[in-house]
């Protein structure tokens, strides 16, 4: 197990704030997130899992290649059979083409089915390698990264858009390979019988990647604006189901409806531009696959017939030879048809390899969280622990101002500080940084007597609780809500956090009903109770941090919020950031941040 699911079970996560209930700025920039899948350079590098397995790849599109080219020898078996039985020859003289058209069609099948299941099973693995990598990225995300994508997006690009890399995987870089290679290969078989015949398919050829580039460029382009309105969407649907309960307080039930309503109908219109497209690179392709076919037949019967006589390097084509050019036609012009008819597939392939590398895109790290704990590692004290600040900087990836700048801030063991101050002065970061989801730009935070960095950041975390502004409720029991997959939590201390949360009533009361998702069911109050009942549950947390737990409370529920965080604290240390002048006035101290200032200790 990792370091991060390690500290995930000990710690929950600092709760995101919906990126959909925050205000404009909030969803511009969740639009930003949505535009920049779709805009990401072609040329950028793509998710290191996605250049693993090419071996395989490599192997299906030669057998393939090479199951294409055996109808050379099948068709010239088949002209030469034919010409004998015109010519009157017994059956004796076609048993020799009929056994090679019988072997080399053999052949053919089994290179093609060969080819085509480990083109599948690779493009499966490396769509499972991506997405894999894909997702440790995301867990190696920071929670305070406001930059990092949307969970609805993220679900997003990684269920259902990237499903578009398996036909790109399996069938467009095999028909590329097909398309360079067979048709050279069969120019050069016609090439010697009637240069006429060749010339008119060379002719015919370029006309179809020249049409389909150009089609392929708008499509391309649509698909993309496809995607990332279907991941917009996706996101949308899914921030305003979390926040379903506010949106029906505000009434904005019709509001909300009506912006899914129209944002289903530009998919609908955006999807359908898509088809279009497709669609108009099918027909441009077979008319120029149909004319190319057409003028070589056309050509071949009037040479027969004697009405043509030139095109054949002087002299004149036999039935056999003439029906070995009309047999190698449309196999001429079949691998740049395929290429073409999955040339779809390569713009929906790549602006999934886009969106898949976007999620693995820098932002802010969490520490420790690829830094594996091994066993005999140094333990940290059990007792409540001392924290000191010493002249921390941080800085947001695209801000110029440090929030928090040159901080100090020292809390002894055992102590109960609140952290008052105006938004954006940095009280939640201070808090972040403490937790360890994030590393100052400058220098230090301690934890007793161990620095917090990526290498003591997993084990320190153990040792934390943390209860946020925005604390997310599980589908599940209250059992399964406290321990979060801690199978170190026994049923007694279960019972006793609820007991010292007065919740024990209502569990023992609803023993077998299943609390909705977000905490449907539960009151305000109840749900933050719950929450933290988590942190009692956790013996081994010596350190905690709350988010402004009183905040959007009536004064009777923040007054029990209140008690039962000292109740919990009691023998530990606990930060606090908050507006509530109430609830900081119960701590043992308080500083009060000033923006562009230092601390103000009471």
């Amino acid at each position: 197990m990792d370091a991060s699911s390690l500290s995930a079970v000990e710690m929950p996560p600092l709760e995101r704030r919906d990126p959909d209930l925050e205000g404009s700025t909030a969803v511009t920039r969740r639009k930003d997130q949505v535009e920049q899948i779709s805009s990401t350079s072609t040329r950028e590098k793509t998710p290191t899992a996605l250049t693993a397995h090419r071996g395989s790849s490599t192997l299906a599109a030669l057998l393939q290649t090479l199951a294409a080219l055996l109808w050379a020898p099948q068709a010239c078996a088949i002209a030469y059979a034919v010409g004998g039985i015109a010519a009157g020859e017994d059956f004796g003289a076609v048993l020799a083409p009929a056994l090679v058209i019988v072997a080399a069609g053999i052949a053919r099948t089994a290179l093609d089915a060969t080819g085509g299941r480990l083109a599948f099973s690779n493009a499966r693995r490396r769509l499972s390698d991506a997405r894999r990598t894909a997702i440790a990225a995301l867990a190696a995300r920071s929670p305070i990264d406001i930059d990092r994508a949307p969970s609805g997006l993220a679900a997003s690009v990684l269920a259902e858009q990237a499903e578009a890399l398996v036909p790109y995987l399996a069938r467009f870089h095999i028909a590329r390979l097909k398309a360079t290679v067979v048709p050279i290969a069969f120019f050069l078989c016609i090439l010697p019988f009637s240069w006429i015949a060749a010339l008119v398919l060379l002719l015919a050829a370029p006309l179809i990647p020249v049409f389909m580039a150009l089609i392929g460029m708008k499509a391309q382009a649509a698909s993309e604006r496809q995607l990332a309105e279907t991941g917009g969407m996706n996101a949308f649907l899914l921030d305003r189901l979390r926040g379903l309960a506010t949106i029906r307080a505000l009434g904005a039930v019709d509001l909300t409806s009506g912006r899914l309503r129209a944002d289903a109908e530009s998919l609908h219109e955006r999807t359908m531009a898509v088809l279009r497209i497709a669609f108009l690179s099918s027909a441009v392709l077979e008319l120029f696959a149909a004319l190319g076919v057409a003028m070589t037949a056309v050509y071949i019967g009037f040479h027969l017939l004697g009405e043509l006589n030139f095109g054949a390097w002087g002299s004149k084509l036999t039935l056999s030879e003439g029906l070995f050019i009309l047999l190698l036609a449309p196999a001429f012009l079949e691998p740049l048809r395929e290429l073409s008819a999955v040339w779809h597939d390569r713009a929906a392939g790549e602006a999934a390899f886009r969106g898949l590398h976007s999620l693995n895109e820098g932002g802010i790290d969490l520490p420790g969280a690829t830094t594996p704990l091994v066993p005999g590692q140094r333990q940290v004290d059990r007792r409540a622990p001392h924290v000191s600040l010493e002249q921390v900087s941080f800085r947001y990836p695209g801000s110029s101002v440090p929030v928090p700048d040159d901080f100090n801030l020292d809390i002894a063991p055992g102590e109960h500080v609140a952290i008052l101050g105006p938004s954006g002065t940095g009280k939640s970061t201070l808090l972040a940084l403490i937790a360890g989801l994030a590393l100052p730009e400058a220098g230090r935070v301690r934890i007793g007597e161990t620095t917090l960095d990526n290498m003591t950041a997993p084990i320190l975390r153990r040792h934390m609780a943390w209860i946020g502004q925005r604390p997310h409720i599980f589908s599940g029991t209250f059992a399964t809500n406290i321990t979060l997959g801690d199978k170190t939590i026994d049923q007694d201390r279960i019972s006793l956090a609820l007991r010292a949360m007065s919740l024990d009533a209502l569990a023992e009361t609803d023993r077998n009903r299943t609390i909705g998702e977000g905490g449907a069911g539960l009151s305000g109050g109840e749900a933050l109770r719950l929450v933290l009942a988590r942190a009692a549950a956790r013996t081994k947390a010596t350190l905690i941090l709350a988010d402004e737990p009183t905040a959007h409370l009536d004064t009777q529920t923040a007054t029990e919020i209140t008690d039962g965080l000292l109740a919990i604290a009691t023998g530990k240390t606990l930060i606090v950031a908050t507006h509530d002048p109430v609830l900081a006035a119960r701590m043992d101290r308080i500083v009060n941040l000033q923006p562009g200032s230092g601390e103000v200790q009471q």
